[in-house]
């Protein structure tokens, strides 16, 4: 074992701080509500909030299986994106004559979660710094570009701002990203959910749902909830939605927190977020008392689409991500790591969140996400309010919402697909760039694909 890794706690970082909620009491009853939310995530949450915002008189109730923030929203990087569409060029290939919009709309997006953590008095640690792509190989290189509003700099440039003998140049996005501290962006969510009225029910699983006179009842262990109007904000567990599984599957994604470090050390003096232009990418940044988070590179999708625990820790991409840090930051050869934590994406084709209703209009839901959720939620939420509302608007309209991905096949062709994208990008990373047939196939047909 890499002895970096030698007491590193397999737990994600940010849900063992201190400061967690105390769980709410299950559902045990038979509830009415007038909107009824699954998943206490940030898309549930967002829901919640927005509804209650939109009108304080309804009556919200939020089910959700564990506990706020549980899974991918407690224990993601912190990278809260304005991108609605994983990146500019990927929205810019799928929605090219509403890009402009969706470019305007995740600005604003993120002006509003800003604005919300400000007014809700929610301690995140949000810090508007922007993001970092940098080049580690020349062909990286080649294909930097900056729009307006990013800053394109060279190799000495980049290494002013942050110290690694890998980088060759990079572009910096000073508006477009903030970091926050997930977990605790969560537990502030529920905290301003909690505080308008909404109710929360923990601990809660609905394990299915049935149509009843003037809506849906959804069912649990001990109890059930009827409402006319339902949100499914569930991400990759979309089993309650037949048709979702089509379209979704559950990729896991791995992360390492380090012991907080002397910053001088690497420079790294505006905070941003970090990505290297791979196709398998590694994102990283710093914690508010200055540990490196640093994950990404393996994008693991287990047969069958599989979600268990013991997926949540897998040593050897501990190791290959414990080898690049120390590649990418030499200097740091003495720092160990913390912690070690995998999660589920919900991830889809087309790498955007993707929504739809069912039931007849009654139920609403946003996935797909693939790993940018934690400021696209929010949009998310908006949908899926509107879609339950039923009267067209700016957002319902656009095609990005009114379209689907192109659904994945199934099993066992859907794991032969997925691992021969997956070696042909390894491979596309290690021979300067250069992608194989399969991979343009992909890109022709608008499936282009990286981690």
């Amino acid at each position: 074992m890499n002895a970096s890794l030698a007491d590193a706690e397999p737990r994600p970082y940010w849900l063992t701080q201190p400061g967690a909620p105390s769980a709410t009491p299950p559902l045990a009853d038979a509830v009415v509500a007038d909107l009824a939310v699954i998943g206490a995530g940030y898309s549930g949450l967002w829901t919640a909030l927005i509804a209650k915002e939109r009108d304080p008189g309804l009556d919200v109730v939020v089910l959700e299986a564990g506990t706020a923030g549980w899974a991918a929203s407690g224990r993601n990087g912190g990278f809260c994106s304005a991108s609605l569409t994983h990146g500019y060029a990927n929205g810019a290939s799928r929605f090219a004559s509403e890009m402009s919009v969706l470019h305007r709309l995740g600005l604003e997006n993120l002006d509003a979660i800003e604005a919300a953590v400000a007014r809700y008095g929610i301690s995140c640690g949000f810090e508007r710094t922007g993001e970092l792509q940098v080049a580690t190989a020349p062909w990286q290189l080649r294909e930097l570009t900056a729009r307006p509003g990013q800053v394109l700099l060279d190799r000495d440039a980049v290494r002013a701002e942050l110290d690694s003998p890998t980088y060759l140049g990079g572009v910096w996005d000073r508006d477009g990203c903030a970091m926050v501290d997930p977990a605790r962006l969560v537990w502030g969510l529920r905290q301003a959910c909690l505080a308008l009225g909404v109710r929360l029910f923990e601990n809660t699983r609905v394990d299915a749902i049935s149509s009843v006179p003037g809506g849906l009842r959804l069912h649990t262990l001990q109890g059930r909830l009827d409402a006319p109007r339902v949100a499914l904000a569930t991400g990759a567990h979309a089993n309650l939605l037949r048709r979702l599984r089509h379209y979704l599957i559950p990729v896991y994604d791995y992360a390492l927190m380090t012991a907080p470090i002397d910053v001088s050390r690497v420079g790294w003096r505006h905070r941003m977020g970090v990505g290297d232009s791979g196709n398998q990418f590694h994102y990283y940044r710093l914690t508010s008392d200055n540990r490196i988070l640093w994950g990404g590179y393996d994008a693991v999708y287990y047969r069958d689409g599989r979600i268990a625990v013991d997926h949540d820790q897998r040593e050897s991409t501990f190791q290959v991500l414990a080898e690049h840090f120390a590649t990418t930051f030499p200097q740091l050869a003495d720092v160990r790591f913390t912690h070690k934590w995998g999660g589920v994406i919900d991830t889809c084709s087309r790498f955007t969140g993707f929504y739809g209703t069912a039931y007849g209009g009654r139920l609403a839901y946003a996935a797909g996400y693939t790993g940018l959720g934690v400021g696209a939620t929010r949009f998310g939420a908006q949908v899926m309010l509107d879609l339950l509302a039923g009267t067209p608007t700016a957002l319902t309209t656009l095609r990005m919402v009114r379209t689907k991905p192109v659904p994945f096949p199934p099993e066992p062709l859907r794991s032969g697909v997925i691992g021969l994208t997956r070696w042909s990008i390894a491979r596309a990373d290690k021979h300067g760039g250069r992608r194989n047939l399969w991979l343009r196939t992909l890109d022709k047909v608008g499936l282009g694909f990286d981690s």
